[in-house]
């Protein structure tokens, strides 16, 4: 292996310094996953977010930066989901009346899908034989992840592994989710971003404002209820299985 040359380190050094580094660095590399994404064709598998993260964690080990100096530079990217997630509540405003009409139904299908992703959970680590503390991090993997690692805590899973669980989940559903609204013939942009928002948090939200502003805020509801619901409903499931 070709060794670095030692200007690049002494300027890698001196960089490094600056907690603009690592806001810098993450910029750049979720612009580079958009590029990879729209060259792969727009695959979910390839998802801007999961590649940015393989990206950024190879560039933390390949140089041996601790996550806590890396976080101190994009902790100010950290800081915009709160207000990011605020923001989800103007579409679902444009909507109201909407959401006031089917309100009842949009909760019974929301506690459905939780219902329905914590017991195939269940099942499937049960049947492969999974351990315990396995099955208590994969519970909340529909769940946004902020939300999912706080879950996995509470109940004595692991959040780091609900995190990634969490990620992969999104993108599965991102690519899972077109196809079955072909099959079963659901036209209507307000279910599909429901359906969305509820099974694969975030990364349907996000792909579903591309379809339109219909579909993104009612994947905005379906995530921000399916997590509040789910803070309550899966230590109560877990408990009693």
């Amino acid at each position: 292996m070709m060794p670095v040359p030692e200007a690049f380190v002494d300027l890698w050094v001196y960089m490094a310094a600056s907690p603009l580094l690592h806001l810098m660095l993450t910029l750049l590399a979720f612009l580079l996953a958009q590029w990879i994404n729209r060259r792969a064709g727009g695959t979910p598998f390839l998802h801007p977010v999961l590649v940015a993260i393989a990206l950024l964690v190879s560039l933390l080990l390949i140089t041996g930066t601790p996550y806590s100096s890396y976080f101190e530079g994009a902790q100010f990217i950290h800081f915009l989901l709160g207000p990011a997630i605020v923001a989800l509540a103007v579409p679902l405003f444009d909507h109201r009346e909407r959401i006031r009409r089917e309100f009842v139904p949009l909760m019974l299908a929301c506690v459905a899908g939780i219902l329905t992703a914590v017991g195939s959970t269940i099942l499937l680590v049960r049947l492969l034989g999974g351990r315990e503390d396995t099955l208590l991090s994969l519970a909340p993997k529909s769940v946004t992840s902020p939300i999912a690692m706080g879950i996995a805590e509470q109940i004595g899973g692991y959040p780091a592994l609900a995190a990634g669980i969490v990620l992969i989940t999104g993108a599965i559903g991102c690519v899972l989710g077109p196809p079955i609204f072909r099959l079963l013939k659901i036209k209507d942009h307000a279910v599909q971003g429901f359906a969305m928002g509820l099974a694969a948090h975030g990364f349907g939200t996000a792909q579903c404002f591309s379809l339109s502003n219909l579909a993104g805020a009612f994947a905005g509801l379906a995530m921000g209820v399916t997590g509040l619901l789910s803070a309550f409903l899966i230590p109560l499931i877990m408990r009693l299985v």
